[in-house]
């Protein structure tokens, strides 16, 4: 038995063993592949400030792929905080550099990836995952809607980062918020992270490919309809506080094609919102989310 004052080491939790690094570069580092170098490190502040700063200086590959163990400063939209504890969940960031594709389409990277995340887990992890406008991932648990994933995703040198920050095998005791979930809680059928952390960027490297090859048209590339199919946000009443303390409630009817999501409101109008802060207010999950 430890004594409680021993120091932590990486093998503490048996049930939170460290990902293998060298079989995630085996699997994913193909010399016509996206991913280019693959990384793991104990701790880090922040992923996609490590890589942020990376690409600002210039030369850094695409497909660098940045994963930490434990984060502890890990950033979510609005300057949010996120945090779990060691190996509990994926905490990742990459560097992609979209090139020909249109600056004005780059808005769709945080939705493609809710997309390739979403759609990988639901086959790796067996279970119900669905994307909360713009960048949110969420699982059922006891009937209810929970926060398992966020999406980051910023301008960076000549490209963009995205991060994603997902809780796996979370207990009950440990999650931050009332509103949070995990794989785990949520009766994964794994909750083995490499196998998760393959998934998602095995998928990730297969819709980006897609939609740039498409010269990033979220349409044409099946990108659009993808995500309004696995939206829970869309024909629920919502609230949407917006930049400058403004605030629009509507039914969520649309996904246009820049991305942004089409309140209906009372007034009859109907209006597009590219950046805010989304709450469900009704809808067949019910509650507040």
């Amino acid at each position: 038995m430890t004594p409680p004052d021993a120091p932590h080491n990486r093998w503490s939790d048996l049930d939170r063993p460290p990902l293998d690094v060298a079989a995630l570069r085996r699997g994913l580092l193909k010399p016509d592949g996206l991913w280019s170098s693959l990384d793991v490190v104990e701790a880090t502040g922040s992923t996609n400030s490590d890589l942020a700063a990376r690409a600002a200086g210039g030369g850094l590959a695409e497909g660098t792929v940045l994963v930490a163990e434990e984060q502890t400063a890990g950033r979510g939209r609005l300057d949010r905080s996120w945090s779990a504890p060691p190996r509990s969940g994926l905490f990742f960031s990459v560097h992609l550099t979209p090139g020909h594709v249109p600056a004005e389409r780059w808005g769709w990277l945080p939705l493609l990836a809710g997309v390739a995340a979403a759609t990988a887990l639901a086959q790796s992890a067996g279970v119900d995952m669905a994307l909360k406008w713009p960048n949110d991932l969420l699982v059922t648990i006891a009937g209810e809607e929970r926060k398992t994933g966020g999406i980051l995703a910023e301008r960076a040198g000549e490209g963009v980062v995205i991060g994603i920050g997902l809780n796996v095998s979370l207990r009950a005791a440990e999650l931050p918020a009332p509103h949070a979930g995990s794989l785990g809680l949520a009766g994964a059928v794994s909750t083995d992270r490499d196998t998760l952390l393959r998934a998602v960027l095995r998928s990730l490297e297969q819709w980006y490919g897609q939609w740039r090859d498409a010269d990033g048209d979220a349409a044409g590339c099946g990108l659009q309809a993808a995500y309004a199919a696995g939206c829970a946000t869309l024909d629920r009443t919502v609230r949407a506080e917006l930049p400058g303390d403004r605030s629009v409630v509507g039914e969520a009817v649309a996904i246009d094609g820049d991305g942004r999501l089409v309140l209906a409101t009372a007034d009859g109008l109907q209006e597009p919102v590219s950046a805010g802060d989304i709450v469900h207010l009704r809808g067949e999950a019910g509650g507040l989310t």
